[in-house]
């Protein structure tokens, strides 16, 4: 197991270092001098000079992309070119807390309410109600993320005009904290947000069950006289694991590109947020920053796929 992991976690790390590669060449070649943006109409050729040399511009390709680097591996991710001299982590950290927090509950309710919406509709196969729950995962993962998120606001907003409510459409509330306002602004991005992986979960769930349940070796623990609940999480349900935490990885990354649609819909001040003004801005290492995190919460993802493969997979704890 020791040796899988191994090779898995050198992997992983390859993949982050094409990320911060591909970035770092995507910054270095943007169409634009951003030093000549941030001085505007007020360029002078000394002050044009010593920007470029305190922002380390004036250095060549290969030595800008090793200090990137270096500066990395300290979690520096330098200055950002907008919002002159203030440090481009100090910028994301003012929209981690929210991203964080959307991000967590909605990885929660994908999992919690997908895998068991799955194996009930696997159970109850044929019937009206795997029909009816898989019909609503299959328009739910059909629609794009920010589609889903207008028709909810406006759904809000017809509802507060009916009950003459005033239920918020946007912003987010206090962070990590739950009085019944802070409820109100949170209830609505998280569903939304969860709503674009589960579906997909509970439909991959639903099959794996299938799967399972038609193998020998269920049959037989029927035929020995097990109790059905047994046979389903005892048997059934823990090899019909295996496909699942495969696409818990991929969960994670869907999520992660949830971020900016949804942020965006529904104002909230995260890390979405942040990229998406530091692209209007032309604000590179702001972008670069914010697309490796994003590249890190997908290798944490797979990262933790492979885990829990050792968990529901003993034959992995073998080689």
């Amino acid at each position: 197991m020791l040796q899988f992991l191994v090779k898995r976690f050198i992997g992983l790390i390859f993949v982050v270092l094409c990320v911060t590669l591909i970035t770092f060449i995507m910054g270095y070649y943007a169409p634009g001098d951003p030093i000549r943006v941030m001085m505007g109409s007020h360029f002078n050729p000394v002050v044009y000079a010593n920007l470029r040399h305190q922002y380390g511009l004036d250095l060549p390709a290969y030595q800008q992309y090793y200090n990137y680097i270096v500066d990395l591996l300290h979690f520096n991710f330098g200055l950002s070119f907008h919002e002159q001299g203030r440090p481009v982590l100090d910028i994301i950290m003012t929209g981690v807390p929210a991203s964080t927090e959307l991000g967590v509950w909605g990885l929660l309710l994908t999992l919690v309410v997908g895998i068991p919406l799955g194996i009930f509709s696997a159970l109850k196969a044929n019937t009206w109600a795997d029909t009816t729950s898989m019909g609503a995962a299959l328009i739910l993962y059909a629609l794009p993320s920010f589609v889903l998120a207008i028709f909810v606001q406006v759904f809000i907003i017809w509802l507060d005009k009916l009950t003459g409510g005033n239920w918020p459409v946007a912003n987010w509330g206090n962070t990590w904290q739950y009085s019944w306002t802070d409820i109100q602004f949170k209830l609505a991005p998280i569903l939304v947000f969860s709503a674009i992986s589960f579906a997909g979960l509970a439909r991959l769930a639903r099959t794996s069950m299938l799967e399972v349940l038609r193998q020998d070796y269920v049959r037989t623990a029927r035929a020995k006289g097990l109790r059905e609940r047994i046979v389903i999480y005892r048997h059934a349900f823990r090899n019909a694991m295996i496909p699942l935490v495969t696409v818990i990885g991929l969960t994670v990354g869907t999520l992660v590109t949830g971020f900016f649609f949804i942020e965006q819909v529904f104002n909230i001040p995260g890390i979405g947020s942040v990229a998406l003004t530091a692209i209007t801005d032309r604000d590179y290492p702001v972008i670069q920053a914010t697309t490796i995190l994003g590249a890190l919460a997908v290798v944490f993802g797979n990262l933790l796929s492979d885990l829990l493969y050792t968990v529901v997979d003993p034959r992995i704890k073998a080689e």
